[in-house]
């Protein structure tokens, strides 16, 4: 069985193209049993009307309405929760990343790698900003990290079903999916592929987003900003000592100085907290508001894996 889920948000222009092509897709798969799992991430437009459509037409599609806008990474959550397969694909609606890649992933997947991620050779259709800054963050967070991370990479990547099982099984209420991949250790590999333009619409990926996503994945992946507060702290008492040995007043920049860094270690302080508070909350990651093809009731829980696929943490 291999499952293939579909976060969505506002993609009724392009989300008719993009079942269409997956159907294709996944119809050339041999040995392959076959399920889509579409997730409206609280849309407003017509998302969910074409969904209906689809589930109606196509018994192995299967879709979950989340009550609001949850955010990307767990609209991905709640469908791994929802997959059953041996192997999970995870693809964004948009179509930038290419379903035709999905074969080669599931062969590479046959040939024993539990994480097969696909490696952005280039990015067609974005401004140099998103670029520019995508190259940038995946760099710098591989620096910080604690752990290795696959660099160029996103969201869309095929993952065993034990390694889905622990992703699905962990309570973390800030989840940044391509961290706790990493995060992991099982063996990975990669495609590479030109990322193409979006077939309809516009990216959803607003600027806030992406600050947002990026400060959660350093968050959850690196102590290295927590640590900045003391590095920064020592630069500061080393350049007060010293600008009182040369200009015999240390107020002209010691003063200045370590105010900046108090105010710099309280905001990076304050992001932890702030994580931390999320986690304490103990609030679902998202809530379920309607289902299709799906007779149980809607609830923010995993579903049950069959017994020998259980994992004990």
């Amino acid at each position: 069985m291999l499952s293939v889920v579909v976060p969505c948000y506002n993609e009724a222009e392009v989300l008719t193209h993009t079942h269409a092509r997956l159907t294709r897709v996944l119809a050339g798969l041999t040995g392959f049993t076959c399920e889509q799992i579409y997730v409206d991430d609280g849309s407003t437009d017509g998302t969910w009307d074409v969904l209906n459509s689809v589930a109606e037409e196509h018994r192995s599609v299967r879709a979950l309405r989340l009550s609001r806008n949850f955010g990307h990474q767990s609209a991905c959550l709640a469908g791994l929760r929802e997959s059953t397969g041996d192997a999970v694909v995870v693809i964004d609606a948009d179509l930038q990343d290419p379903p035709e890649l999905i074969p080669d992933m599931a062969a590479l997947w046959r040939d024993g790698w539990s994480v097969v991620s696909a490696r952005r050779r280039s990015r067609a259709g974005e401004t140099l900003f998103k670029k520019a800054s995508a190259y940038a963050f995946y760099r710098l967070l591989n620096a910080l990290s604690d752990h290795p991370l696959a660099l160029d990479t996103g969201d869309f990547r095929l993952l065993d079903r034990e390694l889905v099982a622990l992703i699905t099984a962990v309570p973390d209420k800030n989840l940044y999916l391509r961290g706790a991949v990493s995060w992991f250790g099982f063996p990975e590999t990669s495609v590479t592929y030109d990322r193409e333009p979006r077939h309809a619409g516009e990216s959803k990926y607003t600027v806030r987003k992406m600050l947002a996503l990026s400060r959660r994945g350093l968050l959850a992946g690196s102590v290295a900003p927590l640590r900045l507060s003391t590095y920064l702290g020592t630069a500061v008492l080393a350049g007060g000592l010293a600008a009182a040995a040369v200009r015999r007043d240390p107020r002209l920049l010691a003063r200045p100085g370590a105010f900046g860094a108090h105010a710099l270690a309280l905001g990076v302080l304050g992001e932890y907290l702030h994580a931390v508070y999320r986690q304490v909350q103990g609030r679902p990651d998202y809530v379920v508001a309607k289902r299709l093809a799906d007779p149980e009731p809607p609830g923010p829980g995993p579903r049950p894996l069959p017994e020998k696929e259980r994992v004990t943490l």
